[in-house]
Order: C-alpha cells, then structure tokens, then sequence
C-alpha cells in the first residue's frame, strides 16, 4: 500500500507543477479578466458551473472512495446485500440531478436576457465580416473599412454586427466576452435588416490591444484567422476615425515607386486604399495597412521584408486563400507576375501607409497638403488642425458629428459568389 501511495505522488507532483507553470505569465487571450460587462457576466456564470461542478466531483468522488474502502471484499467476508430495486435510491438519483440542472439553469437564463440587450442610439456600429481566412471590419455611419482589427471608444457602448462572406465562422476576443457565432447572410433588399445576423452589445473599460480568432473550424486555414481590437480613449477614437478618411503621399522613392506599380497591377481588383484608384472590395482593405499587428491575418509579423514574401508566395505561406502570388494562381485568379524588386517596392509603399503627417497629405484627403498636424493634451500627433476642430472650438469634434465618408461602390461582400473568383 505504501508503494503505491509513493508511486502515485510520484506521478502528481510533475503533473501539479505543469499545471502550475501553466497557469503563469501573461496571456493575452485569458477568459478570466474581462475589460467588458457583457465578459464579466459570462465569467461569473462560467465560475458558477465550475464550482457546482467541483462540488458534485467532490461529492461523487468522495462517496466512490468511501464505498471502494468500507465494502471491499475480505477474505471469508459475507455476500454483499443486494439494494436493487431500491425505491429510495430510485428517486433521490432522479431528483438531485434534476435539481442541480434547475439551479444551474437559472443564472444561464438570467445572463442570456442581461447580454441579449438592443444597442443604444449612440453606440459605435461595427459589421463583423468573417471571410476565409480574415476578418473585414466596417463603419457603416463613417464609411469606414477595415481588415483584421478595430478601432472602439471606451466607455461607450459598441454595437458588433456579424456576418459571413462565405461559411460558418466564429467571433471570438476572449477579454471582451465570450463567442459569438458568425453566419453566412443571404442577400437582402437595401434598408431591410439582414437574416442570421448575430449581435454583440458591449462597452469597455480599459484601454488597451485584445487579441482574438476565429473560434469555429472554417477550412484549412481556420488557424490562421486571427483579430485585434484597440480600446482607446475617445478622443483618440474620433482622431482614428478622421487619420482613415485621410489619403497620404508617399514619403520616399521606393513607397513612390511602389505606389505606381501597385495601381498598375491586379492588386486594385481585390483591395482599396483611400484617396487612390485602387477600389476594389474582394481583398483586405488596405488603407494604412502599415499599422497593423500582422500579415495574412496573424500569419507573420507586419514587417517589410515579410510582406514582400507574402506578396510573392502568399498561397504557398497560406494554405486555400484566393490572393494570388507572383507565379502561382489562387482563387481562380492568375499570378500577378511581379518580379522581386517589384514586390519589394510594393511592401515599401504598403508599409509607408500610416496616420498622416505634416507635409504627407494628400490634396484629396480632408485636408492639404502642408497642413500643420493636431496636437492632443498629450503632445501625441493626430488628424490635421483644420479637422481636428471646429472654428472657435479647442475641443475636438464628437464621434457622432465627424462627417461620414461614402462607402465605395462594389459588389456586395455576402456575395459568396463573388469570394470565390
């Protein structure tokens, strides 16, 4: 008996300091530090079904134990008793299962009506567009499109509206709330709401960067589907939205040059950049691309020399994706041939698309070029002074009183046909 007990705290003591170790450091996508209600709600209700769980494990265990030790078999010992067809046993196993379900299924109901909540006439509109294998991110009262991440207010409540280009995929940032299934939408007369759109109501608390994915198997680079979400202070928010309806120019003569063999290419077919020709709305929308997190939706590291690859091999990097590379065709469309210096070139322009800067704008954009950039109370440079606020004003102008860009015209992007060429 001793022996065992040895060989058995043997096998536990490893397994206790893995589990431990993993359990420390930081992690970023951890369900159990929500910066929103709508998280919080759901991690008290996770909490609640894991401690009724505990207990039940504790108490069936406990009592397994107890009966392994007191009714074992001896030697010469008497023929256990038979209980079947005990009443008794009978109705206290049928009951408290059934009520351990009802106190389980109250605080379930009560978080389904408190996070299924209409969103307020203020809330910041953002459509959720799950594509294979990358996220579209519009606003809609600003004319607004993004890829792969997000810009919010915090403090103020966000409405995220889902929908699918394609299949079936899953909206999933674990600090700002639990899943959210993302569904394909068929097409719908203009103004009328569309079908199997899920919702997402939500406010957060803290500023910061929150890392998500797509939480539902979609296809063979399901894996590779990942978002971030940027909670920034209003102020700042109102400055994003304005820097995004702003072009710039080139800053050197490789993003110059760049910039030229770009617009000549097939690339326009599929993405757009503000304030340029390029309009096309089957691909990522480009539009300071130089400041995300990372290429091919949380494949690599947005840097240059990683985006020059990407644009030579993409479908070799990614598996099933429909961009093609400079030889090889993806998604029924043919290689761009760009050669490597051309390439390089195109990287150089699509990492200089940043937020505006004095002297960058273009006369196309809400302000000229030359025009001397805002300064917030924190010396941080935003969108230019004669944007920033209005005449008489030291303020910044509200989210809501910011002028809504026109969408660019396209094809509809729940088109699954269309994602498919």
């Amino acid at each position: 008996m001793r022996d065992r007990l040895s060989r058995l705290t043997r096998r536990l003591i490893p397994g206790a300091f893995l589990l431990l170790a993993a359990c420390a450091g930081e992690h970023p996508q951890t369900m159990i530090e929500p910066v929103t209600e709508f998280g919080r709600i759901q991690t008290a209700l996770w909490a609640t079904v894991t401690w009724w769980t505990v207990g039940i494990m504790v108490v069936v265990f406990g009592a397994l134990i107890f009966i392994l030790f007191r009714f074992r078999e001896r030697p010469d010992g008497p023929e256990p008793k038979p209980i079947y067809g005990s009443t008794k046993l009978e109705i206290a196993w049928t009951v408290i299962p059934a009520l351990i379900i009802l106190f389980i299924a109250v605080p379930t109901i009560q978080a389904i009506f408190a996070t299924q909540v209409e969103a307020p006439e203020d809330a910041v509109v953002v459509e959720a567009i799950g594509h294979q294998w990358w996220w579209e991110f519009r606003y809609p009262d600003h004319g607004i499109t993004t890829a792969n991440e997000f810009y919010v207010p915090v403090d103020r409540p966000v409405a995220l509206r889902l929908r699918s280009a394609d299949v079936i995929h899953s909206f999933w940032i674990p600090r700002l709330g639990g899943k959210k299934d993302v569904n394909p939408v068929p097409r719908t007369p203009e103004g009328v709401d569309p079908l199997h759109q899920n919702q997402i109501v939500l406010s957060i608390d803290s500023a910061g960067e929150y890392l998500g994915q797509c939480a539902e198997f979609c296809g063979t680079s399901h894996a590779i589907m990942r978002m971030m979400a940027h909670a920034v202070e209003p102020a700042e928010f109102e400055a994003w939205v304005r820097d995004m309806q702003t072009s710039v120019e080139p800053s050197g003569e490789a993003a110059a040059r760049g910039r030229e063999i770009f617009l000549r290419s097939t690339c326009i077919a599929c993405h757009a950049i503000e304030g340029t020709s390029a309009q096309g709305q089957l691909g990522p929308n480009l539009t300071h691309f130089g400041e995300r997190f990372s290429i091919g939706a949380g494949l690599m590291d947005n840097t240059e020399e990683n985006l020059a690859e990407w644009i030579l091999h993409a479908p070799e990097l990614k598996k099933g994706i429909f961009m093609p590379g400079a030889e090889v065709a993806a998604g029924g469309v043919a290689p761009t041939g760009l050669t490597r210096e051309e390439a390089e070139a195109v990287a150089a322009y699509l990492i200089d698309l940043r937020r505006p800067a004095a002297g960058r704008l273009m006369d196309t954009g809400p302000g000229a070029a030359g025009a001397e950039p805002a300064t917030g109370a924190d010396g941080a440079t935003g969108a230019p002074a004669d944007t920033a606020a209005r005449p008489g004003d030291t303020t910044a102008a509200p989210a809501d009183s910011i002028p809504a860009a026109p969408a660019a015209p396209g094809p509809d992007p729940t088109d699954t046909t269309a994602q498919q060429r």
